[in-house]
């Protein structure tokens, strides 16, 4: 979860590659609220930038539950007739600030050593992307001194 100047909030367990991004959706950003709160940190009325594969309503009525404003492209899922229902919000202007997450998570990126795994235990593998938030919310905060 990275905010809207690019700082690294939190993060989720490292789980295997052949699970698709709403694996245990709920559980995960149930537990990323909780460290938002355990921290202190005042998130209602935020808005959540996600991309097309996080259009679930279990997520979206989480997400309203908890107080953040869910803003998610709808995904049509090789649909051929418009969904029924209530149209789905969606500011397209205010996801254009998305880009800073993609930012970040090319900087992520740079590090080689988390590009391809190496580490045989997960706990090295997060050991070592705690290490990468750390350099990269460390160099915006020295940027700003």
């Amino acid at each position: 979860m990275i905010d809207r100047n690019g700082y690294i909030v939190a993060t989720t367990k490292i789980i295997s590659g052949h699970h698709n991004d709403s694996y245990e959706l709920i559980d995960t950003i149930r537990k990323l609220f909780d460290d938002l709160k355990r921290c202190d940190l005042d998130y209602r009325g935020a808005l959540f930038h996600a991309d097309k594969s996080f259009d679930v309503r279990v997520a979206r009525k989480f997400l309203w539950n908890r107080g953040v404003i869910p803003n998610i492209p709808e995904n049509r899922r090789k649909r051929k007739t418009v969904k029924r229902g209530r149209k789905r919000r969606f500011d397209a202007e205010a996801y254009k600030h998305r880009f800073v997450i993609e930012r970040t998570f090319a900087w992520i990126d740079k590090f080689k050593r988390l590009l391809i795994r190496f580490e045989r235990k997960a706990t090295y593998f997060l050991g070592f992307h705690f290490i990468a938030f750390t350099l990269i919310n460390l160099r915006k905060v020295l940027a700003e001194v």
